[in-house]
């Protein structure tokens, strides 16, 4: 199924800005579930491209002038395959992704949660600690920010997608399984403004597979993939610094339509 992307981010500042950079991650690549048949970063100032170390496309764009307004708009066609049943394949051994990070830590009553829900690791036990996760914490927009650690997000019993994946990828690591964070696109038919998406990945006989906990989707047959690690902050859309600006407002736009 081809689909076509268009993912605006748009920055206003109260006071003048300069000197600043962005790392942006937001540039998917061809794999076994995907095809990027087309794809576009536009962005002013200077720019350059790379691998990261989990091997995603990491754009540095620098800006040397002064400016109160900045815009990032990303813009492709992507084909991907919808009887997709397993998560595609790692550069990284899946060892790497037991790692904890400050936003994937446990506290006691999530422990007893994983082990009230899962009682032996397999497929299907995860999948019910993924429907009770989402039972405890139902999908509630606007009520966490990207510094949410899992810890808070479970304890306040809501979130976004991003909570969700922090949450199941701390309690799978409890388990001893390796877990990873997914930054992407989702397409859901009839629906053409969609926040960017997150998803956990884990990794199980030889295979990972796909734990959408807040769409309660195991394959990735509607997923489009932009960046792979250990958390958010691996895979932040964009991160950067800048000189003064006083207070930043930013507002998004995705777009993800059949073509």
């Amino acid at each position: 199924m081809k689909l076509m992307i268009n993912h605006q981010t748009h920055y206003q500042y109260t006071e003048t800005a300069k000197n600043s950079i962005q790392y942006i991650r937001m540039t998917p690549q061809s794999n076994t579930h995907q095809q990027v048949l087309s794809w576009g970063i536009s962005i002013p100032g200077e720019q350059s491209s790379r691998l990261d170390a989990f091997q995603n496309i990491w754009v540095t764009a620098t800006q040397r002038y002064a400016y109160q307004n900045l815009s990032i708009m990303a813009q492709g066609i992507v084909d991907i395959n919808v009887d997709s049943q397993v998560a595609i394949d790692a550069e990284m051994s899946p060892v790497f992704f037991l790692q904890k990070t400050q936003n994937t830590l446990c506290n006691p009553e999530m422990i007893d949660f994983v082990h009230q829900h899962v009682p032996y690791v397999s497929h299907d036990n995860l999948i019910r600690l993924s429907e009770a996760l989402l039972a405890h914490m139902p999908y509630i927009s606007d009520t966490t920010g990207v510094n949410t650690t899992a810890i808070h997000a479970f304890e306040e019993r809501q979130g976004v997608c991003q909570d969700h994946t922090h949450v199941f990828l701390a309690m799978c690591k409890v388990l001893g399984v390796p877990a990873r964070y997914v930054s992407g696109y989702l397409y859901v038919p009839d629906t053409s403004h969609l926040a960017s998406h997150a998803w956990a990945e884990i990794y199980l006989d030889q295979n990972w597979y796909t734990f959408d906990v807040s769409n309660q989707l195991y394959t990735p047959g509607s997923h489009i993939y932009v960046a792979i690690g250990r958390d958010y902050w691996d895979v932040a859309p964009v991160r950067g610094v800048r000189d003064k600006g006083g207070i930043e407002s930013m507002s998004s736009i995705v777009q993800v339509l059949p073509c």
